[in-house]
């Protein structure tokens, strides 16, 4: 468990520079891009929607973990009226041999609802994980989603992110 958790620890800067990167960026491309003026619970729920519409497009049977999106920081902005959403959920196959099927349905109908993938192929883990890669710009959202074939049990992991919203004047971001 120690293991796993130091590997992810150590990997998400990575896959957050990865996710915000590429298309979703606006001026700089380090910056990660505005998603527009929203309280901290509205944009939560419109990831949670986001989330739901990757979850309808696996298309294979299974279970999702439970869990809800929550706040937090943008780099460098101020943290009284700046937030990012990021919701994190699993998705096991009812069956292992699904797993497969799950990542390449995925991989296909990102492309077909606004998604661009930006990378897909195998990590440099010692199991080789699938990862896949996109970012939505008309939704200012990105996705990573690492096929565990080795993990006991099979699952897909996925990593929902949004860009920088700032909340409506007179508000301050809620934090959950």
């Amino acid at each position: 468990m120690k293991i796993r958790l130091s590997a992810c620890v150590l990997a998400l800067p990575l896959t957050l520079t990865t996710i915000t990167g590429c298309g979703m960026t606006e001026k700089d491309s380090d910056a990660t891009p505005s998603a527009g003026t929203s309280t901290s619970r509205d944009a939560s729920d419109a990831m949670e929607k986001l989330s739901s519409g990757i979850y309808n497009m696996i298309g294979v049977k299974g279970k999702a973990s439970d869990s809800r999106p929550f706040v937090t920081e943008c780099s460098g902005k101020d943290t009284k009226t700046y937030f990012r959403i990021f919701h994190w959920w699993s998705f096991y196959p009812a069956s292992a041999k699904d797993l497969d099927v799950a990542m390449e349905r995925l991989k296909a109908e990102l492309s077909k609802h606004g998604w661009k993938i930006i990378s897909y192929g195998p990590d440099t883990s010692k199991n080789r994980n699938i990862n896949l890669t996109a970012d939505n710009d008309q939704q200012k959202a990105g996705v990573n989603i690492v096929q565990m074939a080795k993990n006991d049990p099979p699952k897909l992991s996925l990593h929902v992110v949004s860009g920088c919203y700032k909340v409506p004047d007179g508000q301050k971001v809620e934090s959950f």
